[in-house]
């Protein structure tokens, strides 16, 4: 249940994250903010469509302004107001220039926020926040016989000015405008906070447990409450359950010799049906290993496996599932470094081990756990729990956050992040490194006789120009408005001089959309030179091209 509910919560925090993000580079909305002016009727539309065409139907937007003044709700007619002195967490969106997610709780409810900046030319021109709620999480849980209760912690109720759910108990606030009436009838008659602190108990006939909601900075904020009838478990859920509270009530009575030794007979009598049974419940891909071979799998592996109905059809394709493994950075490999990957993640217990799957025409992830059950025969569980999605939506947001949106090639920050890598790859394998910093010549004037549009299609179609002319292992990046940075790996400043001409040679010839020309300016890393002085070389050889008379390439 615990796990069930942290799962949706962070599913929804990433969906949350999504909606801001998409909003965020939507054009409307950054000239709205530079007018000042918001159109209400479109965001108005816009939640329309969330609740038609998503499953989310309380989806809260708000605008803020660089001043940190909010200048729209759509909750709330209320706007015009400064946050600067109650939101902590927009002075950090304001300092990093990054996306933030929280459970945050407020004047109007106990929620989940996402924010993201709207940038322009590397400055943070104001914010759009959006705000979902734990509904549709509850509707969700209650597809598994879980009836949800959201509580607001005693000292953030006092904040609740305008409640959303209009709910208390006691001191305390519901945040779920679907929670149940038996239960809060329930939890009327009962001291709620009982239930705050219990890893679970057993109460009417239900089991009863709770997740901490925790704010950004790792405070409390609440708990979501779980009840599920115990009539509702599976029967074999129930009979581990009940075998439970047998091993406790045997702990109590270990001086009669007689009850141990037959609740010993019994449990090695019943081990193997337990063992398959057990296995064979679980959501999550098991298979039982040895050093090299698979030994043993559950049902849910041929869901993924589909083309195969057995195991032994299995083995005849495949040796080892590890012969599936996509070999990619930050995924496990069938072998590191000589070590076979059970080795390596046993002997890495307490790192996180993901791998990334390819069988037919899918691709799945996973997050690999191994626990050896017999040192005898060597024998290993190994458990795949899927986190495709998950990773997915990781991926997603990390290309979001790494790719200019107008040319598709890396931004600013990707930029960043690869001369990093390069830097140090150069330093360690001791090969050439080389850097050309090209920006477009009298691009203002572009935009002052033929407009932004023409402006934008030019950098869209001159970045597909470039992008056909270097080589796979290159990394072009847009930096600037009209300027872009180009990393050579393996390449001297001869080689990377040479490619400098070739290109600027085919932008002059080029002429598509509007005739331009660049300017280039050359460099080859020094070993163990900073990154602040690579860019202000490179950046003085573009310079002194443009000082030259432009339309050419400076090599420093």
């Amino acid at each position: 249940m615990k796990k069930r509910v942290e799962n949706l919560i962070l599913a929804k925090q990433k969906s949350t994250v999504a909606m801001a993000l998409s909003l965020a580079n939507d054009k409307k909305l950054s000239q709205n903010m530079l007018n000042n002016k918001i159109e209400k009727k479109y965001y108005e539309k816009l939640i329309n469509n969330f609740k038609e065409n998503t499953q989310y139907k309380n989806i809260w937007i708000q605008i803020i302004d660089k001043d940190s003044i909010s200048l729209y709700r759509s909750w709330t007619d209320k706007s015009g107001d400064s946050l600067k002195k109650i939101r902590t967490d927009l002075k950090e969106v304001f300092r990093t220039k990054k996306v933030i997610y929280s459970i945050s709780s407020g004047k109007f409810d106990l929620t989940i926020k996402a924010i993201v900046p709207i940038l322009q030319d590397t400055q943070v021109k104001g914010m759009i926040e959006v705000i979902s709620h734990f509904n549709s999480i509850s509707k969700e849980m209650r597809k598994f016989d879980i009836d949800s209760i959201v509580i607001l912690e005693k000292e953030f109720t006092k904040r609740i000015e305008q409640p959303f759910t209009n709910k208390f108990i006691d001191d305390y606030y519901i945040a779920n405008i679907d929670a149940p009436e038996s239960i809060l009838g329930y939890l009327q008659k009962g001291e709620i906070d009982k239930h705050f602190a219990k890893a679970y108990s057993v109460h009417n006939g239900r089991i009863i447990t709770s997740h901490k909601l925790k704010s950004l900075d790792g405070k409390t904020l609440g708990y979501y409450i779980m009840y599920k009838r115990i009539n509702a478990i599976s029967t074999m859920n129930l009979d581990f359950f009940m075998f439970k509270w047998m091993a406790f009530g045997l702990v109590a009575l270990m001086a009669l010799a007689g009850v141990i030794n037959l609740a010993m007979y019994y449990y090695i009598r019943k081990q193997k049906f337990y063992y398959k049974n057990i296995i064979d419940s679980s959501t999550n891909i098991v298979i039982i290993n040895d050093e090299k071979n698979i030994i043993d799998v559950n049902k849910i592996f041929f869901k993924y496996f589909y083309h195969h109905s057995t195991l032994d059809e299995f083995t005849n394709s495949y040796e080892c599932v590890c012969d599936l493994f996509v070999e990619e950075n930050g995924y496990l490999q069938k072998e590191r470094n000589g070590i076979y990957w059970i080795d390596h993640v046993m002997n890495n217990s307490n790192n996180k081990h993901k791998v990334k799957i390819k069988y037919e025409s899918e691709i799945y992830y996973f997050s690999v756990g191994i626990s050896l059950v017999s040192e005898e025969k060597s024998y290993y569980s190994v458990v795949f729990s899927d986190i495709t999605n998950e990773e997915k939506y990781r991926i997603e947001l990390e290309t979001l956050t790494k790719t200019d949106p107008l040319t598709g090639i890396g931004n600013r920050r990707n930029f960043h992040d690869k001369l990093r890598e390069e830097k140090s790859r150069a330093n360690r394998y001791d090969h050439a490194l080389s850097f050309i910093m090209l920006d477009i010549d009298y691009f203002k004037k572009v935009n002052d006789e033929h407009g932004h549009g023409v402006g934008d299609s030019v950098l869209v179609e001159y970045t597909k120009l470039i992008s056909s002319m270097i080589r796979d292992g290159d990394i072009f990046c847009r930096i600037g408005g009209e300027e872009f940075m180009l990393i050579l790996p393996h390449a001297t400043k001869n080689e990377a001089g040479k490619l400098a001409e070739k290109i600027r040679s085919s932008v002059e010839s080029y002429k598509k959309v509007l005739p331009i020309t660049m300017s280039f300016g050359v460099i080859e890393y020094i070993k163990g030179e900073e990154m602040e002085f690579i860019l202000k070389r490179v950046d003085e050889a573009l310079y002194a091209a443009k000082d030259s008379g432009r339309n050419m390439v400076v090599c420093r």
